[in-house]
């Protein structure tokens, strides 16, 4: 394990902490800074020469200023003469600019992954991708991580499992997530009949599947402004459910997640730790966070170790 090195950037070192403890390695000494006109400064306090180096960064928000310090973290660390680099990415940012949606529209994630192996990434590692099929944006191996297996043994072991529960997808792309989860809970599932208006805007129209007198667990990759959300808890309550959760690997929480949920009926909230809350989210008393630590410090390892990654989730 000499050779094995692990950094962070800003975006989420808390994470990066526990992966590294995890791994059972130091978290490698950086310095990320900015000069006074907001160009991003990175120094590697450490030598790299000749080692397997992971960096850690969650492409959240402000995504923009998170790309730049793991493109500069990228090139730092190759120009030290790392033997291998890979770039961890629990969140992936612009994930949902998957395919053109217009005339003359980018595909900004293929951008992005062009940018990532460009800058020096040997490697990618990530966490619940929007779109699987963005695996094959890059020309270096993607190890697509699953986060649930994680959230469904935690949930079981807190909450049960069982008949008395039903997964419910919150749009037709996300079925095949929800009957991940609902297979691991022993659950039967529904489906809410979705139909996006703009980005970030969505309405939801009807429930395909039977709710009534369950618990109903909504099952999600990411929550944004949480209106797809509340939506959905109204519905699944109008249809009888006796109560509602909701599961996302992602709590990007931006504009007014945080107030729609308190207002809503939802009863908890349960998350990752891919991005970090803010204090707002931590204060409002009904979200969860499960930590992926666990998942991605043996990932590492078992790259390190060129180990089988997909017996993860065996």
């Amino acid at each position: 394990m000499e050779t094995l090195k692990i950094f962070s950037g800003n975006s989420n070192i808390e994470l990066a902490r526990k992966v590294a403890q995890e791994a059972g390695v130091p978290l490698g000494q950086s310095k990320i800074s900015s000069f006074a006109d907001g160009e991003i400064q990175v120094e590697i306090q450490e030598s790299v020469r000749g080692c397997h180096v992971f960096i850690i960064q969650s492409t959240c928000p402000p995504v923009n200023q998170n790309y730049m310090e793991l493109f500069i973290m990228l090139d730092a660390i190759k120009r030290a003469s790392a033997a291998h680099i890979t770039a961890v990415i629990p969140y992936f940012g612009y994930a949902r600019q998957d395919r053109k949606v217009a005339p003359r529209a980018p595909i900004s994630a293929k951008c992005m992954a062009d940018l990532l192996t460009t800058a020096g990434a040997d490697r990618v590692v990530c966490l619940d991708l929007h779109a699987a099929q963005i695996q094959g944006f890059f020309n270096v191996p993607v190890d697509h991580l699953f986060a649930i297996p994680t959230l469904a043994r935690t949930f079981r072991e807190k909450y049960g499992s069982g008949a008395d529960y039903v997964v419910v997808s919150p749009d037709a792309g996300g079925v095949e997530r929800a009957r991940a989860f609902a297979k691991r809970i022993d659950s039967s599932m529904a489906i809410i009949d979705k139909r996006r208006t703009s980005p970030n805007e969505a309405k939801a129209l009807h429930l395909i599947g039977e709710v009534k007198d369950k618990t109903a667990i909504i099952v999600d990759d990411m929550v944004d402004t949480a209106g797809t959300l509340t939506q959905g808890v109204d519905v699944i309550l109008k249809h009888g459910a006796k109560r509602v959760l909701a599961l996302g690997t992602h709590p990007v929480l931006s504009g007014p997640a945080i107030q729609r949920l308190i207002e809503s009926p939802i009863e908890k909230l349960i998350v990752a730790d891919t991005i970090p809350l803010t204090e707002a989210a931590k204060k409002s008393g009904k979200i969860e966070v499960i930590s992926m630590a666990p998942v991605l410090a043996e990932a590492i390892k078992r790259i390190y170790g060129n180990d089988s990654v997909s017996s993860l989730f065996d």
